[in-house]
């Protein structure tokens, strides 16, 4: 564990100069020295966190010195499994202050998110939901329209990648059906945007259940669930400390489980079951939705990287990450060709208290043409650091961002079988895809003098 550094560390305030925050300095050369002993520079956080050395470390003791075994049985290696399973959930609860709620272990964030897909009762219903969502979120509507529910999504407005208030009540005020669902990003995978988490009471009052993707934003910020209470939450734990992947959760409000349908049953998900009989009786709590045998080697890894982030501080973490992502905002921003022309746009809003540490971004040529985005991640990769390029698995503001026309792309979907990023390129005459630049825990200055002395070889050169 990292308590003696966290008791030593001297407390900072990281509102002032990031240089002199040792704290933090300090947390990456014990914890993450394998970035400047390998040469790296790190800005892909939104992608994946990077793991602590010394949580690995204490995980690897854990299994080495323990023997487990499959929790679906009693013996003693199982049972000492499911002990470590259930501290590990109880820690998530803890740690969302979810004592409403179940939490539903899966594969990750998108498996959260394709349990209410399959199992919310679309049927005669309505799906409304952000155009700024994970494809993991968009692709529900396909379970809504096979069902033959109807939906419909909220526009964003083009400055500040946020949603109009007053059209996101015109959307929610339609016509009320059985069951009506409402997704929405807590914070946005692409822009950084911290949507109004508000919207969870807005909707609810006017007879919506709510779906929070929380994955972009729990990494960097607090979500008390016993303040803002949506009816399923998904969430990536990877995405906070960075070690194990391959585990998520659905968090399912108590008094909306019910709601789930489970349309067939997996080995641990049932009470009993019978083929004579021709029947089952499915569990009433979490291992209803948790098919087969879980990840239990690496479920301890949870509790204890949830304690890392409780030792450093949630809300430090959060004025940590709004103070770099500050500092890099400002050094980007100001760049400019001798032309007058911004080497580097910014999407979303100026003031970076709406937004966590994602930044997106177009590198722009002295005439003010647009930089293909795997150039720039080609230049990027030639000096060892690590951004991303595409689309993020989020269409919806990419298109914002190029302006694209709905038109054009609904005849690429309906008049071929099949088509790639490049084909779609072709077709709606426009470029796709941005450039995300994004920090974390692990992020210290240096890192951002990099990035911004590399956007500084763009300038005045053609590319």
């Amino acid at each position: 564990m990292l308590s003696s550094l966290f008791k030593t560390a001297k407390r900072t305030n990281s509102r002032l100069s990031i240089s002199h925050d040792t704290y933090f300095e300090n947390l990456r050369n014990k914890e993450f020295g394998r970035l400047d002993e390998n040469g790296q520079i790190y800005l892909d956080f939104t992608g994946g966190n990077l793991h602590f050395k010394s949580h690995l470390e204490n995980h690897t003791q854990l299994l080495n010195n323990c023997v487990l075994g499959n929790p679906h049985s009693t013996n003693p290696t199982s049972q000492l499994a499911t002990k470590l399973t259930e501290e590990a959930r109880s820690k998530v609860l803890e740690f969302f202050n979810a004592d409403d709620y179940y939490c539903v272990f899966t594969a990750n964030a998108s498996g959260a998110l394709k349990i209410v897909g399959e199992c919310f009762p679309f049927k005669d219903s309505q799906f409304l939901f952000f155009a700024d969502n994970h494809n993991s979120v968009n692709g529900i509507k396909e379970y809504c329209k096979k069902a033959g529910g109807r939906y419909d999504y909220v526009k964003m407005q083009v400055e500040e990648l946020q949603v109009s208030e007053e059209e996101l009540i015109t959307k929610l005020s339609a016509e009320k059906n059985t069951e009506r669902l409402f997704a929405y990003p807590a914070q946005s995978n692409v822009s950084g945007v911290k949507h109004n988490l508000d919207h969870i009471h807005t909707a609810q009052a006017m007879g919506w259940r709510v779906l929070l993707d929380a994955a972009a934003f729990v990494p960097t910020s607090r979500l008390d669930l016993s303040v803002y209470k949506p009816d399923f939450v998904s969430v990536s734990f990877y995405k906070i400390f960075g070690y194990p992947t391959g585990i998520g959760c659905l968090l399912v409000k108590k008094s909306s489980f019910h709601l789930l349908s489970k349309q067939w049953f997996a080995g641990g998900t049932v009470e009993s079951a019978s083929i004579l009989g021709d029947g089952h009786f499915l569990h009433q709590n979490h291992e209803k939705f948790e098919n087969g045998t879980i990840n239990y080697l690496d479920l301890p890894a949870i509790k204890t990287g949830l304690e890392i982030i409780e030792d450093i501080g949630k809300d430090r973490i959060t004025e940590r990450i709004s103070s770099l992502t500050k500092y890099l905002y400002d050094g980007l921003h100001e760049l400019k060709h001798a032309s007058g022309q911004n080497v580097v746009k910014i999407y979303g809003p100026k003031d970076r208290n709406k937004a966590g540490g994602t930044l997106i971004m177009s590198f722009f040529n002295p005439n003010g043409t647009k930089i293909a985005v795997d150039r720039v991640e080609s230049l990027a990769n030639e000096r060892s650091i690590s951004i991303r390029s595409g689309c993020f698995c989020n269409p919806g503001l990419d298109e914002i961002n190029y302006c694209i026309n709905s038109e054009e792309l609904k005849q690429f979907f309906t008049t071929r079988e099949n088509g790639n990023l490049r084909d779609l390129m072709e077709a709606v005459s426009n470029m796709r895809g941005s450039t995300r630049v994004s920090v974390g825990i692990a992020t210290v200055k240096k890192d951002l003098d990099a990035i911004i002395n590399f956007a500084s070889s763009f300038i005045d050169r053609e590319h």
